[in-house]
């Protein structure tokens, strides 16, 4: 059954300036049981939020399948909502919307989101290229809602 496994709102960018200095200390409470998104703007409390230059990708959703195993997670490649059993990486120009218990919440999904160097850093040597085609998805949110970690039911139509 498809579900969200984790969920992410950081209020600021770990990743900054060159990846070979590391990442920035992760805050406290980043990874959260349940989000709430607001139409247009993103998730509540996340470094996006609101920001008119991200209106279109504020928020990220990567599937569980495209990482390698053991163990990352969101802590790792900063995408916001990861799940399990839904093929993200093909919705874009899509709608999809997930309901994890708390009513649909629909996404546009407008383009893929590109691993980028410090991928190599917070994961492995080549996971930058490894992830290349399946780093997620960015997002814009239709709907005010609150997404949970757990089950979700999903569709995807498009738009």
């Amino acid at each position: 059954m498809p579900e969200i496994i984790e969920l992410l709102a950081s209020p600021v960018h770990r990743f900054e300036g060159r990846s070979g200095d590391g990442p920035a200390p992760a805050p406290p409470g980043e990874l959260v049981p349940a989000v709430r998104l607001r139409a247009g703007l993103g998730i509540v409390g996340d470094r996006y939020f609101g920001k008119p230059a991200h209106r279109d990708a504020s928020v990220t959703v990567i599937a569980r399948e495209s990482l390698p195993p053991p163990g990352v997670g969101l802590a790792a490649v900063r995408r916001n909502i990861l799940v399990s059993g839904i093929p993200v990486d093909d919705l874009v120009g899509e709608i999809l919307t997930l309901d994890s218990g708390d009513g649909p919440v629909r996404l546009q999904v407008t383009s893929k989101a590109h691993p980028c160097v410090w991928m190599d850093v917070m994961i492995a040597p080549g996971a930058r290229k490894a992830l290349r085609g399946k780093g997620g998805v960015r997002c814009a949110p239709l709907d005010d809602g609150i997404l949970r970690v757990g089950p979700v039911l999903w569709t995807a139509r498009p738009r």
